[in-house]
């Protein structure tokens, strides 16, 4: 259902002013989340405004990363779109695969999004990439199961209170798991959760000299809380679950606990999907009082490879896609708690968003994630769940899947470190650090 009349300031994407004189077809690559399905969803108000017709190309979140890495180094040409990450946006901006989105039209207000996405999708003060949504990592929790354990979860909790209130949760006879955490093998999957888990626990990938970290106490303290907290309050077959599956197993009420991007809060509270929509509450990322809490900072952000043949059509899209309008658009449609979070400072000035449950937490882990800092002791990269270094993503994947089988029982916590160390140590060498 479209309600046109919702948008008084429809106008404003009438006048969008980088839009083409002819109807173009977009290709766009996205992910396979929520508000990405969405935003599909309501495609046809963008083609009634444009004339542009849209074409979809939906993709699970490893192989999204594979395949338009793949299409922006060979220059493939497939995608008039991409839907790409604080990671990726950088590096291909520096390396001119993509192209700047710096002459949105004023009624857009680039300054309206928020300084810590606008700074993770620049380079060299140059916009890459706009977030269509952004999101730090949080706690959600059974406020139910919490109290039934006789605990009251703090907003600030620290990794050995979320241990032991995940093993008292735990009921597995009933299939109620404590805590449900990713384990699915991927440098945005399981290693996204991890490193900044890592982070907390005093660890970091490389020491000030680039080398390799993973031979670490504090490697080893993480990893090993990691997989004892799993086997013990986990569910089966965790070493399978990212993002989507660890949704569908918390909606289910299966999950005491789940430490995941905070843009899943308007999926568990939702009554249309979620059994427990109304038994859930939300907590800052743990810390261990190292100074550092375990949440990431990231953006699921709309690009334009050079090179597209509809560079006009496409600067329309992402105009209206990441624009105040669409957010008034889905609260129309959808209400406020499903709007994409995260991206601009308006959202969270505005008085009917301030009602929303997990608005003020979502904020305070955005804020403070900080991926200039990220660990405990000094390193030499920027980021929080990932380093800034073009090598990451592939060294980030071999070690995501020694983590993952060691998840799975097909090896120990030590030899997972150890495969971990060597390989990093090997594409570090061979890259020339």
């Amino acid at each position: 259902m479209y309600l046109r009349h919702a948008l008084c300031a429809s106008a404003a994407l009438s006048l969008i002013a980088v839009g083409s004189a002819q109807a173009d077809t977009i290709t766009i690559a996205t992910v396979n989340n929520g508000d990405m399905i969405r935003m599909q969803g309501l495609t046809e108000d963008f083609t009634e405004k444009t004339g542009h017709t849209v074409e979809w190309v939906t993709l699970e979140e490893n192989v999204l990363r594979q395949r338009v890495t793949t299409d922006i180094t060979t220059k493939g040409g497939q995608f008039d779109i991409m839907t790409i990450g604080m990671y990726e946006t950088p590096i291909w901006g520096q390396n001119g695969w993509l192209i700047p989105l710096n002459d949105m039209p004023a009624e857009y207000d680039v300054e309206d999004i928020l300084p810590a996405m606008r700074g993770g999708l620049s380079y060299d003060g140059t916009l890459y990439a706009a977030p269509f949504y952004g999101e730090s990592s949080m706690i959600m929790y059974r406020t139910d199961l919490m109290e039934a354990a006789g605990l009251e979860m703090p907003d600030a909790p620290a990794w050995d209170f979320v241990a032991d209130a995940a093993r008292k949760m735990t009921d597995k006879d009933n299939e109620i798991y404590g805590i449900c955490l990713r384990g699915k093998a991927g440098w945005g999957e399981n290693m996204a959760f991890l490193t900044a888990t890592s982070n907390a626990f005093g660890a970091r990938w490389f020491d000030e000299n680039w080398t390799p970290q993973f031979d670490s106490d504090a490697w080893k303290e993480t990893l090993t809380f990691y997989l004892d907290l799993m086997a013990d309050a986990g569910p089966p077959g965790a070493s399978n679950n990212g993002f989507n599956e660890n949704l569908s197993l918390f909606q289910q009420g299966k999950c005491g606990m789940w430490i995941d991007a905070t843009v899943a809060a308007s999926f568990v509270t939702s009554p249309d999907d979620s059994t427990v929509a109304d038994k859930v509450g939300f907590a800052l990322a743990p810390d261990t009082g190292k100074g550092k809490r375990g949440n990431w900072l990231w953006a699921w952000a709309l690009a334009i490879p050079a090179g597209t043949d509809n560079e006009a059509a496409a600067k329309e899209f992402i105009n209206w896609a990441t624009s105040k309008e669409y957010i008034e658009l889905v609260a129309s449609n959808e209400g406020w708690a499903n709007v994409p979070p995260g991206a601009r400072t308006s959202l969270y000035e505005n008085p009917n968003y301030a009602e929303v449950p997990f608005a003020k937490m979502t904020l305070e882990s955005i804020l403070s994630a900080d991926p200039l800092n990220p660990t405990v002791d000094p390193v030499p990269y920027v980021g929080v769940q990932f380093v800034a270094i073009p090598e990451f993503a592939g060294i980030a994947t071999e070690v995501g899947q020694e983590f993952s089988a060691a998840l799975a029982g097909q090896q120990t916590a030590e030899e997972a470190l150890a495969k971990a160390q060597a390989l990093t140590a090997d594409a570090m060498e061979a890259a020339g650090y």
